[in-house]
């Protein structure tokens, strides 16, 4: 089993980021992302409807890390540190060395190379700092740029899942990409 440590909190460095713990000075950034119908298309969990959901979800970050279970970044760029986005490891499964990520950015800095910037960092992270074996992404398959963007960082996939995650009233298809540290190819 994994033993991994997360305090103090690991801020990471990419040429052009600082990825930094969300705090709750975050939180109307964290608002806008959550409540955007553009940003939220493909990410089915339900939008925000307030800071003080926001809030209260920040505060749930730091449950999560204090149990090991999750690890959330806010994406800034290293000029301003305003949160333009954030990413996660989740799900993280210290008996079977294994994570989940998941990311979102503001429609502002889409485009840019942001994302693959900002995966290489965490993954990085997870093979070489927590020793993950593999790390996995589960997306609406009818995302294709991040279909594409986690191709481009290597992961491969695994699985498509007819109508097997039940949101608003409909069942959606759910694509499983994974990435074996074996395979992983630092950029």
């Amino acid at each position: 089993m994994l033993n991994i440590h997360l305090q103090p909190f690991p801020v990471l460095y990419t040429d052009r980021l600082e990825l930094r713990k969300i705090t709750p000075e975050d939180a109307k950034e964290i608002f806008e992302l959550r409540s955007s119908d553009e940003v939220m298309k493909y990410i089915d969990i339900p939008k925000m409807k307030s800071i003080t959901e926001a809030i209260v979800k920040i505060n749930w970050f730091d449950e999560l890390l204090l149990n090991k279970q999750a690890i959330h970044w806010a994406i800034t760029m290293k000029v301003n540190r305003k949160l333009i986005g954030s990413v996660l490891l989740k799900k993280i499964d210290l008996e079977n060395h294994r994570a989940e990520i998941g990311y979102m950015l503001h429609p502002d800095f889409w485009r840019k190379g942001i994302v693959h910037e900002t995966l290489s960092a965490i993954l990085d992270f997870g093979f070489f700092n927590l020793n993950f074996h593999s790390i996995e992404a589960v997306i609406n398959p009818e995302n294709i740029a991040s279909e594409k963007i986690l191709e481009k960082n290597g992961f491969v996939k695994e699985a498509h899942f007819k109508e097997n995650f039940y949101f608003e009233g409909q069942f959606l298809d759910s694509a499983v990409y994974s990435l074996l540290k074996s395979n992983y190819k630092k950029l």
